[in-house]
């Protein structure tokens, strides 16, 4: 049991085989990997402190973070304001391309499919993320969009990466809430 989930704020287990089939990876997580998902797991704090469902990412390139996000559609009237778009809006803007290339992001949940599209048009080598999204999830959840060998560009996916913390997260989150 590598790999957590939330599903109305209890946590699901899933086997080290992961969910499902497709374009995830399952080589070893790295140190550097597990540290910058301690960052993203920080700004998932901090979205929560806002009272925003508790979701942080970062883009990262050759090292160093161009771009940070936190959950906001409550506070910004958008759905769209999710951790992912508002990490590759900035680093779209950091590097004054849509295309990003050479990047990586890192974050605490599982994609939706208006996120992984985002990621698949911005051209992201690598995506980097905690717990599975039973009910949204775009990277084998419900779907794997980065696994449809229609689609033009292909990511390389790794999930589990602090799974445990970032479901817990989540959890508390919806638990505090009811």
């Amino acid at each position: 049991m590598e790999v957590d989930a939330y599903r109305k704020g209890t946590i699901v287990s899933r086997s080290s085989t992961g969910c499902c089939t497709g374009s995830i990876s399952k080589t070893p997580a790295s140190s550097i990997d597990d540290a910058w998902m301690g960052e993203a797991l920080a700004l998932a704090r901090a979205a929560a402190a806002r009272g925003e469902v508790p979701v942080g990412a970062l883009v990262v390139r050759d090292g160093a973070v161009i771009g940070r996000g936190g959950n906001a559609p409550i506070a910004a009237c958008d759905p769209t304001a999710h951790a992912e778009m508002a990490a590759l809006r900035e680093a779209a803007a950091a590097v004054r391309n849509y295309r990003l290339v050479d990047c990586t992001l890192y974050v605490t949940l599982e994609p939706c499919a208006m996120c992984a599209g985002a990621m698949l048009h911005a051209r992201i080598a690598r995506l980097v993320f905690g717990a599975y999204d039973p009910k949204t999830g775009a990277c084998g959840s419900v779907i794997d969009l980065f696994a449809d060998t229609r689609l033009n560009h292909h990511a390389t996916v790794h999930s589990g990466v602090r799974a445990r913390e970032c479901g817990m997260l989540l959890a508390e989150f919806f638990t505090s809430r009811r």
